[in-house]
């Protein structure tokens, strides 16, 4: 057995009597009122899901496992002679909720080169659909196609114990994690490339090899472990998270779920805003007409948008009531090795300005900007220009997290999620409205 799996097997065994009490000796104890505005609105800031993985506090932002960004990326060791972890590194982190040792996160990168190959069957159906095909329809659909090798499937027909299930959905989620980089590389090659593909190279760790089969040279490997760590998770609540949650709560295998929450992960009030995001800079840049991006410049502009009916896109969260720290980060990187990237510039303006125009603006309630803000500038900058791949990216990422909780969903035994619905009527009702 893996030190991964080791430890999180003493993990789930540590843990299942905490929620077998909380169920036995508090399950009726009241956490939440829901209100009609709620019930209507998308059970928007119900307390009604579990998960230990991440936290999203408003003021503060995420939490991974308890440590903020900069405390995470401190923590983890990182790939030597780089200067960020492992994205294996920080699956065992998600997982386990302990920081792996260098040897321990060496393990799990060993772990995924063994299981990261994609099979050929996937590449022929990437192949056999149509060329303008959305490169996200493709990742789902290259997830759901690898869905014949699922071990979970296979042990639950079988039949186990339910105090098993955990066991193969973690394997399943190991396998899908290892192969999804590549599976994101190869619908890049494929779609914009024409199918050059690059070979795999055994030496590199997930986020270096998958900027090696994107043919794109350092430091975009680094860029790539900083964007899947930081698009890993944001709590249970999100399209993405919650409906992989509520697929394999039918005990559906991570394939099925997995591939549902990417499609989740496409809309464009998701993970597709990060597109939204850059064509609208670019659009706005074009607006300028060569002029420097000073404080006034940007100002006038930014209010040309609003007073035509335009929103800013990229500022405001539906949890947030800050700057997202993972455009902080990004913003880090940026100031370190693009600082006089005209896009960049930019951008950077518009966020010195953008906070105080919304503000006097009066409607926006979050005037500071979000995780999409920020993140189309650098893959543009290292010359990844086709902004409908980007979610794919996102997709990456996200599966850390989404993979993670549904595999503690099974150990915890948590059961179909099935919420009560009401009526409009039932809700007039409850108003006082005859």
């Amino acid at each position: 057995m893996s030190s991964l799996k080791e430890t999180l097997k003493k993990k789930i065994d540590e843990h299942r009597p905490r929620t077998v009490r909380l169920l036995k000796e508090y399950g009726d104890t009241k956490i939440s009122d829901v209100t009609i505005s709620q019930a209507i609105g998308g059970a928007r800031g119900v307390k009604c899901l579990v998960t230990d993985v991440s936290y999203l506090d408003p003021f503060e932002g995420i939490r991974f496992r308890g440590r903020t960004i900069p405390e995470t990326f401190a923590a983890l060791p990182a790939v030597e002679g780089q200067a960020y972890p492992a994205v294996e590194g920080f699956f065992y982190y998600l997982m386990t909720g302990e920081i792996p040792t260098t040897e321990q996160a060496e393990e799990v990168v060993a772990d995924f080169k063994t299981r990261r190959q994609l099979p050929d069957y996937v590449k022929d159906i990437m192949r056999a659909m149509p060329a303008d095909t959305h490169p996200m329809t493709m990742f789902s659909a290259g997830i759901l196609a690898m869905q014949r090798e699922s071990e979970f499937v296979k042990r639950y027909n079988e039949g186990m114990n339910k105090m098993e299930y955990w066991e193969p959905m973690f394997e399943d989620s190991c396998n899908l994690m290892a192969k999804l980089a590549t599976l994101a590389a190869f619908i890049y090659r494929l779609k914009y490339k024409n199918d050059e593909q690059i070979d795999e190279d055994p030496n590199l760790d997930m986020g270096g090899n998958f900027a090696h089969q994107m043919g794109i040279d350092a430091p975009y490997d680094d860029v790539a472990r900083m964007y899947f760590i930081l698009h890993s998770d944001h709590e249970s609540g999100n399209v993405s998270a919650h409906t992989t949650h509520l697929v394999a709560s039918a005990l559906s295998d991570a394939y099925y779920s997995l591939s549902a929450g990417m499609d989740g992960l496409a809309g464009p009030l998701h993970g597709l805003a990060n597109q939204e995001v850059l064509s609208w800079t670019m659009k706005f840049m074009k607006g300028l007409e060569g002029q420097e991006p000073t404080e006034e410049v940007i100002k006038k502009a930014l209010w040309d948008t609003l007073n035509s009916g335009q929103v800013i896109p990229g500022y405001g969260h539906a949890v947030l009531r800050k700057t997202d720290p993972r455009y902080e980060s990004q913003r880090e990187f940026c100031l370190k090795n693009l600082p006089d990237y005209p896009l960049f510039k930019v951008i950077s303006m518009i966020y010195q300005v953008a906070p105080g125009v919304l503000k006097e603006h009066g409607k926006a309630k979050n005037p500071w900007p979000n995780v999409d803000a920020q993140s189309g500038v650098i893959q543009w900058f290292y010359g990844l220009e086709e902004w409908d791949f980007y979610t794919v990216l996102f997709g990456v990422g996200r599966a850390l997290g989404v993979l993670t909780n549904i595999t503690w969903d099974r150990a915890l035994g948590y059961p179909l999620e099935r919420p009560k619905s009401l009526t409009t009527a039932m809700l007039e009702e409850f108003a006082g409205i005859e």
